[in-house]
């Protein structure tokens, strides 16, 4: 009975993992989704709708500056407290925010404060967002059997997948059957209260998950070794490697997957309602991807199902995006984005789990939070508003492809540092190990 019931209660495990995953990114994901009416409505600049752009693309780049401090902070607290406790305390701050956002009357009703309060809300979101990606992985592949944390590991994305879907489907929705005037009334806000409604799900699901047994195996060990700054020095490669390997997947996600709706229909007139359609296919079929890329890494290790895509990624980025361009169409912008999502979710698959395996238990939410968020704040906070201007200040419709290629680039130097293979051990107690496979 005890041997049935173990990964049954595994599997309930992962999937209240990956359930609170996606409603933690939807509240995060939906705001780059919304940016072109935030603009108009909280940062009007006397008529100037593309200074607007960069204003609100902005806001949603200031978000990342949190995302480091709260990933350090949220990655020692989910070391020392837990993974649940952690998961737990960012579902409560994305309610909050949630809660900010929907409620946030516009700049026509109170003034500067109404961008104030939207910045206020973005600071908390990257906050809380910042130990989400570390904590929750780090939970995935610690329940994980030994030979299949890839797949396992492969969960997170796949969570903010679903949590894509759900904020283009939102998108699509909305834009197709509210008018203009209506989405900037009242419209824009209907995406942040399903958030608001949802949280408290995620928070109740979460609640009833365990702590893995590597966490508790290495809790006292912590207590006792509290040497923040030295385990800092004596990790300081494997965060610069995570922060290499994160670099082409967060500048991918924020400019094919956030952004790319918004920016086919102000570059190319496309229909936004259509560009979301195809943005939830492109997407939905990521989320299949992504596990089975991850279940094959844990075949032939995490460096060829990272290194190869990216490959391919530098050779079709520049033809794709100028085929696009040469004849803008709803079947064209479909054929670019399931090829771009096809290399994509391939190396996405085995990343998680890649960067997580870098870190001893005791130090792998804070060493992951702290490269995986620097790379995003960097190159993918940021990416909606440099390619904005890269476009309005070189005039080039294509302008998004030049910083993909320079971010993939820089991933392939980083793969070149990355181990083989996988570690034979990821646990510090081999009894673990050997009970887990």
């Amino acid at each position: 009975m005890t041997q049935l019931m173990q990964p049954i209660s595994r599997q309930r495990q992962i999937v209240a993992a990956i359930i609170g995953n996606t409603l933690e990114w939807y509240d995060f994901i939906v705001y780059g989704f919304m940016t072109g009416i935030i603009s108009r409505l909280f940062f009007p600049a006397d008529g100037n709708e593309f200074v607007s752009l960069l204003m609100t693309t902005a806001t949603f780049g200031v978000g990342f500056f949190m995302r480091p401090v709260g990933g350090v902070l949220l990655g020692i607290y989910a070391d020392h407290k837990g993974r649940k406790a952690a998961m737990q305390l960012i579902m409560a701050i994305m309610a909050l925010v949630s809660l900010l956002i929907a409620c946030a009357p516009p700049y026509a009703a109170i003034g500067v404060a109404a961008p104030v309060l939207i910045v206020f809300a973005r600071l908390l979101q990257g906050f809380a967002t910042g130990g989400e990606y570390a904590s929750s992985t780090a939970f995935l592949i610690e329940v994980a059997p030994a030979h299949r944390r890839g797949l396992y590991g492969s969960w997170q994305l796949v969570g903010q997948m679903l949590a894509i879907l759900g904020g283009a489907g939102m998108g699509a929705l909305i834009t197709h059957h509210l008018d203009q005037g209506q989405l900037e009334s009242w419209g824009w806000r209907l995406p942040f209260l399903v958030g608001l409604l949802i949280a408290p799900v995620g928070w109740w699901i979460r609640r009833y998950m365990d702590e893995s047994e590597a966490f508790v195996q290495t809790r006292q060990e912590t207590a006792q070794e509290d040497d923040l700054g030295g385990r800092l020095q004596q990790n300081r490669r494997n965060i610069l490697l995570t922060i290499g390997l994160t670099i082409p997947g967060t500048s991918a996600f924020y400019v094919l997957l956030i952004n790319m709706p918004g920016y086919v229909h102000r570059q190319f007139g496309l229909p936004q309602d259509q560009a979301f359609a195809i943005q939830m296919l492109a997407v939905g079929w990521m989320a299949i991807l992504i596990p089975l890329s991850g279940a094959w890494s844990d075949r032939i290790g995490r460096r060829p199902l990272l290194l190869w895509p990216y490959f391919a990624f530098l050779l079709l980025a520049y033809p794709g995006f100028a085929w696009l361009a040469d004849a803008p169409s709803i079947g064209r912008l479909l054929v670019v984005q399931l090829v771009f999502c096809t290399l994509m979710g391939l190396a996405y698959g085995p990343a998680p789990t890649a960067v997580s395996e870098l870190f001893p238990a005791r130090m792998r939410s804070t060493g992951v939070s702290i490269g995986y968020n620097l790379a995003v704040m960097i190159f993918g906070g940021f990416a909606p508003f440099i390619v904005t201007w890269l476009g309005g200040a070189s005039g080039s419709p294509i302008a998004p492809v030049y910083y993909l290629l320079l971010s993939t680039a820089l991933g392939v130097v980083a793969c070149y540092f990355l181990p083989a293979g996988r570690p034979a051990t990821l646990h510090p107690h081999p009894a673990i190990e050997t009970r887990q496979a």
